[in-house]
């Protein structure tokens, strides 16, 4: 393996379960509200294209047992986080989830300080230009603008996932991210990718080399799109991700040339507005 010159130890580690937080003592109290952290994950659980989830699945999907769901998910409906569909016998999201994801969209200092260069990026060069976070072992768009050159059938907002080990966000994120969190994320993409692993290690470590000698990592994980990201790095440690990337037919090696030199700069810019 490639060395690592990045290692920000005071990083949060957002790629780990709230359900694996270490305890105190056995004679004081849990570290975390047990019953808090459950309705949380339930709440994870909703996905797009997973609007109506059933106890079984909600409890397939958060490992809890179906007694602990039905419990969780009848408190959720009535403190109005959940709505429950009673001819389904299922569960979806209600509408405070979303008055939530829009009071953090609105009080972010990162996003006021940065989306308005991402604008004017995105607009000058016609290009798509991102913001995202890693939560456990996705990425998550904060904000999205698309200025799309060509016609494309993938449309990303903000909120929406895309995989850590496939995309330059993903791996401009490991490429700065803790020693402990890059070893249990390599643990987990090899037990799911196992047959591509070794290939995807090779690209994953070439992308790190890459961010670190030139700022950024260039990836293709969907035909025809090209993408390149470079970290964001906070003084207290959090790592926001920035990206350019097009619809093209042309070569990664021209769109490198191309969309590295304005994303460094958005990235030096959006520096200098965080700051003042």
């Amino acid at each position: 393996m490639i060395g690592w010159r990045f290692d920000f130890s005071s990083v949060a580690r957002m790629t780990s379960s709230p359900m694996d937080a270490p305890r105190r003592k056995h004679h004081e109290e849990p570290l975390l509200n047990r019953s808090l952290v459950r309705g949380v994950e339930i709440l994870r659980a909703f996905r797009p294209g997973s609007d109506l989830l059933g106890n079984g699945e909600l409890s397939e999907r958060t490992g809890l047992s179906r007694a602990t769901v039905s419990r969780l998910a009848q408190t959720l409906v009535e403190t109005g986080l959940l709505e429950h569909d009673r001819s389904q016998r299922a569960y979806r999201l209600a509408a405070p989830v979303l008055s939530l994801a829009h009071a953090m969209r609105a009080g972010s200092p990162v996003l006021n300080a940065v989306a308005p260069l991402m604008r004017a990026l995105a607009e000058k060069m016609r290009i798509n230009v991102g913001l995202a976070v890693a939560d456990r072992d996705e990425m998550v768009y904060l904000e999205s603008v698309r200025y799309n050159r060509r016609v494309a059938f993938r449309n990303v907002v903000a909120g929406q996932r895309v995989p850590m080990e496939l995309t330059s966000l993903g791996r401009a994120w490991l490429a700065v991210a803790p020693e402990a969190e890059r070893r249990a994320l390599f643990a987990q993409f090899k037990a799911r990718r196992k047959d591509d692993w070794n290939r995807l290690k090779e690209d994953i470590e070439a992308a790190a080399q890459s961010v670190e000698q030139r700022g950024y990592c260039v990836a293709s994980w969907q035909a025809e799109v090209i993408a390149v990201a470079t970290p964001l790095v906070m003084p207290a440690g959090q790592v926001f991700i920035l990206n350019a990337s097009v619809t093209t037919a042309s070569s990664i090696q021209e769109v490198e040339r191309e969309l590295s030199g304005p994303l460094l700069a958005l990235r030096d810019k959006s520096r200098g507005a965080l700051k003042g």
